[in-house]
């Protein structure tokens, strides 16, 4: 005899999930208009689209930076509510777009202490967690440098070593390519590649995104306007169009 088919109920709890997710700012500036996205533990994701789009306010809802004003966003089941921010905060990691927004401690030990030395954690535990996580992002040994001493590359790995310590379910990424020389962005993609957790990139590298996110959504105007394959999306030169998404010049999707 068959199995019964499985019920919404049966599906393994998301890493995000975000409902009917709308969103003014107090000026009256509408931002998002009913957002629905669903990403899967595990999962790679790029939030692509124009500048103005709403990116940057929906990310800020992945940990209660900013609230809902309809809809609601929920985290490994957790809702992003006042009761459970705490737990919220430590699982969605977010890398800014400057790692100097990330880094102000006197060493690069020392900034990624600092999230799990604030969860109350035992010195052994915090030390154990900081060398797993500079060896993540290849940057074992630099734990006494100067953050201001290393390159802007090694820097970045480092923000993004600072969230790893924290062991969290969501990695958030804003324009990690950005700024970066043709090495470091290769080294950036090596270790983002190898992380064993959920990935959602805000980028407008679009061949970054291909390279390394096999699900694209794009947001405009505060709306989910696609979701699908990253190369499926980026060949079409139609949606690119209509929402201001350019690949650089010469670059094919279907043949990379």
């Amino acid at each position: 005899m068959s199995a019964p088919p499985s019920s919404p109920s049966d599906r393994p709890v998301p890493s995000l999930l975000v409902e009917d997710l709308a969103f003014a700012y107090p000026d009256g500036h509408q931002a998002l208009f009913g957002v629905d996205l669903r990403i899967e533990r595990g999962e790679r994701v790029a939030l692509l689209g124009p500048n103005g789009a709403g990116k940057t306010t929906l990310v800020l809802h992945l940990n209660g930076i900013l609230q809902a004003g309809r809809g609601r966003v929920e985290v490994a089941g957790l809702p992003v509510a006042k009761p459970a921010l705490r737990e919220i905060r430590r699982r969605v990691g977010i890398v800014f777009q400057d790692p100097d927004d990330q880094l102000f401690m006197p060493t690069v030990g020392e900034d990624v202490a600092f999230g799990p030395r604030n969860l109350g954690l035992p010195e052994a535990e915090v030390a154990a967690r900081v060398a797993e996580a500079l060896d993540r992002v290849g940057m074992a040994g630099v734990a006494d440098r100067p953050p201001h001493h290393l390159s802007f590359g090694q820097r970045r790995r480092v923000a993004v070593a600072t969230v790893l310590s924290m062991h969290p379910e969501i990695l958030v990424l804003d324009e990690p390519s950005s700024n970066l020389d043709p090495a470091g962005r290769r080294e950036l993609a090596e270790v983002l590649d190898a992380l064993p957790v959920t990935l959602l990139m805000v980028t407008h590298d679009l061949p970054y995104a291909l390279q390394l996110c096999p699900r694209s959504v794009v947001l405009d105007r505060g709306t989910v306007v696609a979701d699908g394959p990253t190369r499926a999306l980026l060949a079409d030169a139609d949606l690119l169009t209509a929402h201001r998404l350019e690949l650089p010049y010469g670059f094919d999707p279907t043949r990379t």
